[in-house]
């Protein structure tokens, strides 16, 4: 696809979406098994991924597709439930252009929420975790090619691509509501399989603490963009290795929904306070 394309693309998305929900300051990405937070929002309306012009649609299970904006807490917010991922056959320009999307919309600051092996033997599925950092070991990026200049710059800067102000923000709301939270270093990998016990043995050595197959193109391009970022992953699942069982989705969607509660609680109090 060729730049001018792409460009059309997320502008008529855009006019979509806008005309559809309306405009947003926050943005709020849900992961597997978290997709049921939209019910918080009010005067909510809300649109189909494959109603919206040139938008990639979703494939994978615990992921409605579908966009939604509404009131929360006063603020403007719009949610997506469910994301695409690079595995699905999708190219990264696509995965990411729901944050270009956002960027025309308004929005400001972007929660990007996953469901994340728990590569840190210290973890436990159910934790949840504020991303401090991130490594990209899938060999992509979804910068490369024709620079969007109309977006942000050929080589932007990644000292600070999750917000130092949101996840101090974050570790405060999580003390006052007497939410357990870990942190640490999410490693992006392309997926769609596990990854071996080897690889996790590595992952640790390298200084991850939690692995997954998503949310590292979407700070990228929102860096990119100059949107503030946070990321909260669930653990769901200790990675290969970790423990004597074999992994499954089925695991990650239901770790998921038994955490929901307290992820809503800890999302709804950080948007609250910002």
């Amino acid at each position: 696809m060729d730049q001018q394309t792409y460009l059309e693309n997320i502008n008529a998305a855009a006019q979509a979406i806008r005309q559809a929900c309306g405009e947003a300051d926050i943005a709020v990405v849900l992961g597997s098994g978290l997709g049921g937070y939209v019910d918080a929002l009010s005067d909510a309306a809300c649109v189909s991924y494959a109603d919206i012009p040139g938008f990639p649609v979703s494939t994978a299970p615990g992921h409605a597709g579908k966009w939604w904006t509404g009131l929360l807490h006063g603020k403007r917010v719009c949610m997506m439930q469910g994301r695409v991922h690079g595995y699905e056959g999708y190219d990264l320009k696509d995965v990411t252009l729901p944050v270009r999307v956002m960027k025309r919309l308004g929005v400001k600051t972007l929660i990007v929420t996953n469901a994340a092996g728990g590569v840190n033997t210290s973890f436990a599925p159910g934790d949840l975790m504020l991303m401090t950092d991130f490594l990209n070991l899938s060999g992509k990026n979804p910068l490369t090619g024709p620079n969007l200049d109309d977006f942000g710059p050929r080589f932007p800067d990644m000292t600070h691509a999750l917000s130092r102000d949101l996840q101090r923000l974050t570790r405060d709301v999580a003390e006052k509501l007497g939410v357990a939270l870990q942190e640490g270093v999410y490693c992006w990998l392309n997926g769609p399989c596990y990854e071996t016990p080897a690889e996790i043995r590595m992952l640790r050595a390298l200084g991850a603490d939690a692995v997954g197959m998503s949310t590292v193109p979407e700070i990228i391009v929102a860096r990119h963009c100059g949107l503030e970022s946070l990321g909260l992953s669930c653990i769901t699942n200790m990675a290969a290795g970790i423990l004597d069982q074999p992994l499954s989705h089925q695991e990650v969607m239901e770790t998921g929904e038994r955490v929901k509660d307290t992820f809503r609680a800890l999302v709804d109090g950080v948007i609250a306070a910002m």
